[in-house]
């Protein structure tokens, strides 16, 4: 066995305990998946969805970032919030950012770059780097070019105005959407 090899060879040295079982520290064997600061890491992974009518969404999300943690053997919580990712009022952001903030976190898991917010993710993952909490993102996505993420750039800004100035279900406010996704089509060929 590997463990007993490297005890043997002073790589580690377990804690035994009354029974003579031998326990070994995790944050020595592999230091990039535990702090050595106080015992295991947390893992936070978030899931968040709009709307009520993609609940049965949100639960996929969920199963799939519990999987995913559960594989990698990490301790995590799973945390999710059903609304807008416009802004920061939601329950479970707040409850992540505030574990972040605190130190009480070492990584965050999500499905897609836009699940934790529509617009102002990079501020979050800053916040996340500050405080060195690993980000993983499940789906990434293909690599785009430079005018294409400006062209969803511009398209998620007007989204958010245009919802607040008509109403986010508006006519008029889907007519405007539709006329600024074919000029951003179009700028694309």
């Amino acid at each position: 066995m590997t463990l007993r090899r490297w005890e043997a060879a002073g790589k580690l040295t377990p804690t035994r305990i009354a029974s003579g079982h031998r326990r070994y520290d995790l944050a020595k064997i592999a230091p990039e998946r535990y702090r050595q600061n106080g015992g295991i890491g947390r893992t936070i992974a978030y899931a968040r969805v709009s709307s009520h009518d993609q609940k049965a969404d949100l639960e996929r999300q969920k199963q799939v970032l519990e999987l995913y943690c559960a594989r990698q053997g990490w301790t995590f919580e799973v945390v999710s919030d059903l609304g807008s990712g416009r802004n920061y009022h939601k329950k479970g952001l707040r409850r992540l950012l505030n574990a972040v903030i605190d130190g009480r976190v070492v990584r965050l898991v999500i499905t897609h770059r836009d699940r934790l917010l529509r617009f102002g993710a990079e501020l979050v993952f800053a916040i996340c780097e500050v405080k060195q909490v690993e980000v993983v993102i499940l789906n990434q996505g293909e690599d785009t070019t430079f005018e294409e993420d400006l062209a969803k750039d511009v398209l998620e800004i007007i989204t958010v105005f245009s919802a607040r100035l008509y109403g986010s279900r508006s006519h008029k406010n889907q007519k405007l959407l539709d006329g600024v996704k074919k000029a951003a089509e179009a700028s694309r060929c």
